[in-house]
């Protein structure tokens, strides 16, 4: 855990007017009491208002809550155009879980950042990609994040079809096209073949190790030497 993340969670054990002890922290959090007493103190020297002691317990004063998010004009734009790209361009689930990003997101930001959302004018057709293409999208994207060993049947560009069992490592995406690296092990090499080229995609059942050689570090490299 982060320890932006630990520090947050630190403030939301102490809400309500309970009293924490430093060990139930650390346990929960995974951490030393040590480290707790240093984040309590650190917490403290920036206003929180937080009392108690080692060997006691903590308690947080009422009334203090943490500021809402900020973001800067070029931070919203970013995030919205990630999203709406990520929409127009992802797999179903991943739009989906785009427009809920964004949903929430701005649910918690101040008006001000909020209306500057709806004033990002920078947009992404979400009708370019067929839903069967999106679909095949998740489960590439769920195969190589699982190790989950895979078959298909892939036309080139010449129109000659072929079938091959392959460990899906990556999606990359060029403009209009996706592409999947992985490790092919009819060419005992790394391939990469275009999404749209894909026919067919079934699971074997089975998953794969990283091999030395056989890695996405590996894949990367060989894109470097050459």
């Amino acid at each position: 855990m982060r320890r932006a993340d630990r520090l947050f969670q630190i403030v939301q054990y102490l809400r309500g007017g309970r009293l924490v002890t430093a060990a139930l922290l650390a346990e929960r959090l995974e951490v030393s009491e040590r480290t707790i007493y240093r984040d309590i103190a650190d917490l403290q020297s920036t206003g929180v208002p937080i009392d108690g002691e080692a060997g006691v317990g903590y308690i947080m004063r009422e009334g203090f809550d943490l500021p809402p998010l900020m973001f800067s004009r070029e931070e919203i734009v970013a995030l919205v155009t990630g999203a709406r790209l990520a929409r127009a361009w992802g797999g179903a689930a991943i739009a989906r879980a785009a427009e809920e990003a964004l949903i929430k997101i701005e649910a918690v930001l101040p008006e001000q950042e909020r209306r500057q959302i709806a004033k990002t004018e920078i947009h992404a057709p979400d009708y370019m990609m067929p839903q069967e293409d999106r679909l095949r999208f998740d489960l590439l994207e769920q195969s190589a994040d699982q190790r989950q060993v895979l078959e298909i049947d892939y036309q080139d560009a010449d129109g000659a079809s072929s079938k091959r069992r392959i460990r899906p490592l990556g999606l990359w995406f060029w403009g209009k096209v996706w592409t999947l690296a992985a490790w092919c092990e009819m060419r005992v090499d790394f391939r990469t073949f275009r999404l749209d080229r894909i026919n067919t995609v079934n699971r074997t059942g089975e998953t794969f190790k990283p091999e030395r050689g056989k890695m996405l570090a590996d894949y990367y490299r060989r894109m470097e030497n050459r």
